[in-house]
């Protein structure tokens, strides 16, 4: 559960890294495979945790209020009521 709660305080670019090194070390195969099993276990949390940062991301762009002539004419926050 600690494993979890470190990964949510990761920053997408933090995350996608830490996701690009279990990717190296699991398609390198030098890892014993109970820690394969390990890594793919953090590797799918961590993909998880990039998908989720990026869904929240979109959903913040849709949220750009368009004007008559199509430029942005204000933005509402992703958490903001509709």
């Amino acid at each position: 559960m600690a494993e979890a709660s470190e990964i949510s305080k990761l920053s997408f670019e933090d995350a996608l890294r830490a996701l690009e090194d279990v990717v190296r070390k699991l398609e390198g195969g030098e890892v014993p495979l109970d820690s394969s099993i390990d890594l793919y276990e953090r590797g799918e949390k961590l993909r998880l945790h990039c998908q989720a940062r990026l869904d929240a991301a979109q959903a913040r762009i849709e949220k750009i209020v368009a004007g008559p002539d199509g430029r942005a004419r204000d933005t509402q926050p992703f958490d903001a009521a509709d």
